[in-house]
């Protein structure tokens, strides 16, 4: 059975997920932007053990979940979103340093590889609930006896 154009389930998409079709142009938008900046990165002439030693640095964010759920989301989404490492690449391109760009593009690499993964953005009310998490069971009611 169909509802609205899509197959009647159980699973349910949490609040402020991305689903269908956008959803797998975002997971295509998070592979390109991996290929890009290994493409990037190669131009640098940096060594490739750089990039393989700070691929997962932006994930050390994630220690901002000790200090509470809303924290660490801010914290963490702040490593996971573009601006930083593009103005990283941009100041590196402009000012002429082959290691600034390097860094950016390595940080960029990391965003894409994790959207391709489907982690995404965090929202403040729990680790796994992002704006890619896949849907989820959705709970039956508990009935008092």
């Amino acid at each position: 059975m169909k509802v609205d154009g899509q197959a009647a389930s159980d699973e349910v998409a949490p609040p402020g997920t991305v689903v269908g079709a956008p959803r797998r142009w975002l997971l295509l938008e998070g592979l390109t932007l991996l290929v890009g900046s290994i493409v990037a990165f190669s131009t640098t002439h940096q060594s490739w053990w750089l990039a393989l030693s700070l691929l997962l640095a932006p994930d050390f964010f994630a220690a901002g979940y000790m200090l509470g759920t809303r924290l660490g989301a801010h914290l963490y989404n702040v490593a996971h979103a573009t601006p930083l490492p593009a103005l990283l690449v941009g100041v590196g391109w402009w000012q002429g340093h082959p290691l600034v760009l390097a860094l950016g593009t390595i940080w960029l690499g990391h965003i894409g590889m994790d959207r391709m993964l489907t982690f995404g953005l965090k929202y403040p009310d729990n680790f796994q609930h992002t704006h890619l998490s896949g849907a989820q069971k959705q709970q039956e009611p508990h009935h008092k006896a």
